[in-house]
């Protein structure tokens, strides 16, 4: 998004911006240790797959200028490739940092190549969307959640600079409500006309205001096209599932887990109660009350329609179509 860097390498530290606090306020930050890279993950101060795997990618990198010893550089690099369990872009792009000769350089390149990757993405998907097409999103996909273009919400921006007019309804993604701060937020920037909904109302729009697509992104895919994204995305695919409305994912190949067979062995992270018995430190349920916070679900491959990918659309059957996407050159080579 122009005049906005979700993240920025500085040379002895990584600035971002604290997600947290937008939309009212646009706060830059800057890590230099550890502890901060750590915390700006946990706390979802930085968030988005992609994102996060860029930003942990720099802090690895600036780690290693910091540390001379092996051992402590090796357990502050764990501590970060570890902050968040289910994103597969954090470990990737913290293995790939961890092997590379220069690590700045490969965090840069990272970097780099998701720029290219989501503009790949929009082009792919942006002919998905009709003309004055009513498009539902769930979470934030857009460049804050990349540190790029974005991926499902870059879909959505590219088919509205061709002229389409696509109209998007926002789930607002409880609990922590990334689709009211941050997509309603940046599709404001951009824009796009869009209404903001309640979770639970998704169903009854798809019911009543003709919604012609879903989009949305992941934080890891199966080889058998189980899908990990925000929490509320399997609901969202079964309601599309009911009204007949196609339900697309649009993710980067980095997102594509290859070891993993189903969705059964994707890691789920459950998030502390307090983010759904209180908001923003003002209680909402009696004290004592007992919560279950996963931060993601897990969709079925049979109920998404396709995924759209910089190497372009894959339909089913994933089982042969996803691992085939492994065996593809990489981007920058043939960019």
């Amino acid at each position: 998004m122009e005049g906005l860097e979700a993240i920025r390498w500085t040379g002895d530290s990584v600035e971002y911006i604290d997600q947290r606090l937008l939309p009212h306020d646009e706060v830059i930050r800057r890590a230099a240790t550890v502890d901060e890279i750590e915390s700006a993950i946990k706390t979802l101060a930085v968030r988005g797959a992609p994102c996060i795997g860029i930003f942990g990618a720099y802090g690895v990198a600036l780690l290693r200028r910091i540390l001379s010893d092996d051992d402590a550089f090796r357990a502050a690099a764990i501590r970060v490739r570890n902050a968040r369990p289910t994103a597969v872009n954090l470990t990737w792009a913290v293995d790939r940092v961890m092997a590379a000769q220069d690590m700045v350089a490969e965090a840069q390149a990272i970097h780099a190549e998701q720029r290219v990757i989501d503009a790949r993405i929009a082009e792919a998907g942006a002919h998905l969307i009709g003309r004055d097409a009513s498009v539902l999103t769930h979470c934030n996909t857009g460049p804050i959640a990349t540190a790029g273009g974005g991926t499902a919400l870059g879909v959505i921006i590219a088919a509205a600079r061709a002229g389409k007019r696509p109209h998007v309804f926002v789930d607002e993604t409880r609990p922590l409500l990334q689709g009211a701060r941050l997509t309603y937020y940046e599709l404001n920037r951009a824009g796009i006309d869009a209404t903001l909904i309640v979770d639970g109302a998704a169903a009854v729009t798809m019911q009543r205001k003709a919604v012609d697509l879903v989009i949305v992104g992941a934080d890891r895919i199966a080889c058998n096209g189980d899908t990990a994204n925000k929490v509320g995305t399997y609901s969202l695919a079964i309601a599309a599932a009911h009204h007949g409305i196609p339900f697309y994912v649009a993710a980067p190949r980095s997102t594509f887990d290859f070891t993993l067979r189903s969705g059964a062995d994707i890691p789920i992270e459950e998030r502390p109660a307090d983010e759904v018995t209180a908001y923003d430190g003002t209680r909402v349920a009696p004290e004592g009350a007992r919560a279950f916070n996963p931060a993601f679900d897990v969709t079925p491959g049979h109920l998404i329609t396709a995924f759209i990918t910089e190497y372009g659309i894959v339909r089913s059957p994933y089982v042969e179509s996803i691992p085939d996407l492994q065996l593809r050159p990489n981007l920058m080579s043939i960019a």
